[in-house]
């Protein structure tokens, strides 16, 4: 007869294959989801008006909160650059310092995040909304492809926007540093200016246009698969909207990582 502590250790284990096993499941689910709709995007039919109200929806309604999330976000970096530089005498490096995080980190990151806060959550809520009232199978009786109609426009809309939106945050999280170092900190906006652009080099803005797509990418496939997969009920669309914004975080950092390996490492 087994003791406790083989017991213990047995339900430990068997419990944590089991949600293993499930993880990776659902993830090939996801892979499989995120083809699907890739393959979707060069097959007719198109709905250009459709791609349009999304470009709109995720990208026009977020500026304000990415405007504001990049311009705080480069304030708060030249305050802290300035406080940990001046000990060391490298104050002219804050510029430098300032415009390679935000183009390179910052920008694409915060933005993203902001963007699957907002948007991830309202496509899970939307489509999930749309599986609960049979909306989806409606569109299935109609002849209709709803992985073409409902999740093909929000992932192009999203791919499209997102590297607009993180250019943006760009320029207004440097102006962001600009200000507060010149008339909060006493720099000279000409040599700032200068330092500014000194060591900017075009990769490191492409990478951080390179992520961006690939955060655009995953946040409308985090939203349309738990939307899309979303159990009965308004619990389940809670669950749907949650696990979206969740999972659209945790993969955005962990791409974040890898493409900043292949650009830097």
């Amino acid at each position: 007869m087994l003791n406790l502590p083989k017991i213990i250790i047995f339900n430990f284990l068997s419990n944590l294959g089991k949600y293993t096993r499930q993880q990776i499941s659902k993830i090939g689910e996801i892979v499989i989801f995120a083809s699907q709709a890739t393959c979707n995007c060069f097959a007719r039919p198109f709905y250009p008006r459709l791609i349009l109200v999304q470009i709109i929806r995720i990208g026009y309604f977020s500026l304000p909160v990415v405007g504001l999330t990049a311009i705080f976000s480069g304030a708060v970096l030249a305050l802290q650059s300035y406080s940990g530089f001046s000990r060391f005498n490298a104050e002219s490096t804050i510029a430098t310092v300032v415009v390679l995080s935000i183009t390179r980190e910052l920008g694409p990151v915060l933005a993203g995040l902001m963007v699957a806060g907002r948007v991830g959550a309202s496509i899970a809520a939307e489509i999930g909304l749309m599986r609960v009232t049979e909306q989806i199978d409606a569109l299935r009786t109609l002849s209709t492809n709803p992985i073409k109609y409902l999740v093909v426009p929000r992932l192009i809309a999203s791919v499209i926007v997102l590297p607009i939106l993180v250019l943006i945050a760009d320029v207004i999280g440097v102006m962001g540093g600009y200000l507060v170092s010149v008339h909060s900190l006493g720099f000279s906006a000409g040599p700032y200016i200068a330092n500014t652009f000194k060591f900017l080099e075009t990769i490191d803005v492409v990478s951080g246009l390179v992520k961006a797509g690939c955060f655009g990418f995953l946040i409308a496939v985090m939203g349309c698969y738990y939307g899309y997969n979303s159990a009965r009920g308004a619990e389940g669309v809670g669950s749907a909207t949650t696990n979206a914004v969740v999972s659209s975080s945790i993969f955005i950092l962990l791409s974040n990582y890898l493409i900043t390996f292949l650009f830097f490492g």
